[in-house]
């Protein structure tokens, strides 16, 4: 069964949005499980938690079957969200054009090729697909 991973921000803003609506296309697509992310980072006084997560998805997409939702804590968004996709073994990332900005930051400061889709599919063995908003 495909593993589909989508972090998000929250509460849910538009590219959030619209990266969640194509994680849920390509689950529709080809079957399989969605894990919802959002990554609460150290220094936020606002800590959500999972239920929080999971009504505010439901409210936009209506009730999503085969959906787990995972809040995390973490100093940076990045790595901590590096450690959930290896944890749920992913087969397919979906992040949005403007987390793939921030992945190739982060990326670029471990190798010389700050290509995120290709990292991430040398690494974890998953697909990347960036959302398009």
């Amino acid at each position: 069964m495909t593993q589909v991973v989508v972090p998000v921000r929250y509460p849910l803003s538009e590219h959030s949005r619209a990266t969640l609506a194509r994680a849920i296309e390509i689950v529709e697509e080809r079957g399989g499980q969605l894990t919802v992310i959002h990554v609460n980072q150290y220094q936020d006084n606002h800590q959500p938690s999972r239920r929080d997560l999971k009504d505010a998805v439901e409210r936009e997409f209506g009730r999503l079957s085969d959906t787990r939702y995972v809040v995390r804590q973490g100093l940076l968004v990045e790595e901590t969200l590096l450690d959930e996709i290896v944890a749920e073994n992913a087969d397919i990332v979906v992040i949005g054009k403007k987390q793939a900005g921030r992945w190739r930051r982060m990326i670029r400061r471990l190798v010389d090729d700050p290509d995120i889709e290709t990292f991430l599919r040398e690494e974890l063995d998953c697909d990347v697909v960036t959302a398009e908003h």
